[in-house]
């Protein structure tokens, strides 16, 4: 099939992109960047289109004879005078018109899960974006995640620097809240079957790893693979304010226009659904600690971490 990867320079489409290559198919990267060297390296087999989802400028071109769209733009980080929300709307807006256009048969979007309870601002326009798609391309999947475990995971490298720099491990009030981190790797497979499979045409479905855990569990579990010895400091009474996001991303080095969006998500529990993409599609996900110790030594592999 000819498939278009956006969100190329992110973690998930520098490595879907060689996984489809590797499948047979033809695939196309949309991309801001126009030098080839200033991105993640590429298979020599995928095509750059350069072009932008929030002016628009370039989807068409990029979209003409694509069977299947890989939607993995997000736009919190600084972005103007406008509130990320109303970027994702239109981009998405944008993207589903033009796809629709070009004759796109299936749309995959990768998104956050959605709690019980009222979404957080992130999380509602990640919502908002997955039923523009779905409304405009009646085949298309959208797939929820969590936080994502792997080496370039900007939710993973951020807990990671935290426990990194912080000789005590300050556990507020969300500690307690939980939710199911999944394998980079288990990401990849899912949306690589998602291409094709008609079993999950028209569907929203949730990718998650095997254990539910608290972020307290999940922080804790990072800190032993990490050969760490940071005490845990519980402060029930700590709310996630925007001081504390704040000082938090200047510890990890983040920027707070990523970070005050995703703790805000952290608010409240994140469970998965009951089905599961992973088992609709016949795979079988990593152990979390697994993913936890191969996203540490992908990691380790170009720059050292502290305690290893």
């Amino acid at each position: 099939m000819r498939i278009l990867v956006t969100g190329v320079t992110g973690a998930i489409g520098s490595g879907l992109a060689p996984r489809l290559v590797g499948a047979g198919h033809e695939v196309r990267a949309l991309t801001r960047r126009r030098d080839r060297a200033t991105l993640p390296p590429l298979p020599t087999a995928v095509t750059l289109h350069t072009g932008d989802a929030v002016s628009g400028i370039g989807l068409a071109e990029a979209l003409q004879g694509v069977e299947v769209a890989f939607y993995l733009i997000h736009s919190m980080e600084p972005g103007g005078e406008e509130p990320f929300g109303v970027r994702e709307r239109r981009s998405a807006e944008n993207f589903a018109e033009a796809a629709a256009a070009a004759g796109v048969r299936r749309i995959v979007y990768l998104g956050g899960l959605v709690p019980e309870t009222a979404p957080s601002a992130h999380l509602a326009s990640r919502l908002r974006v997955e039923r523009i798609l779905l409304d405009a391309i009646p085949d298309s999947v959208a797939l929820r995640a969590s936080i994502v475990i792997g080496a370039r995971s900007r939710s993973f490298r951020f807990l990671v620097r935290l426990i990194e720099r912080m000789p005590i491990l300050v556990i507020p009030a969300w500690g307690g809240h939980r939710t199911a981190p999944v394998d980079e790797r288990d990401v990849l497979r899912c949306l690589t079957a998602a291409a094709a499979d008609p079993r999950v045409g028209g569907r929203s479905l949730d990718i998650a790893g095997p254990e539910v855990v608290t972020y307290e569990r999940l922080i804790t579990r990072i800190r032993d693979l990490m050969l760490l010895d940071r005490p845990t400091l519980h402060l029930p009474g700590l709310t996630l304010t925007p001081i504390a996001s704040r000082v938090s991303a200047v510890i990890a080095d983040e920027e707070h226009a990523l970070i005050g969006p995703l703790m805000a998500g952290l608010q409240s529990d994140l469970p998965p659904r009951p089905e599961l993409a992973l088992d609709l599609l016949g795979l079988r996900p990593h152990r979390l600690d697994a993913a936890i110790e191969r996203a540490l030594r992908d990691w380790e592999s170009t720059e050292p971490l502290r305690g290893r």
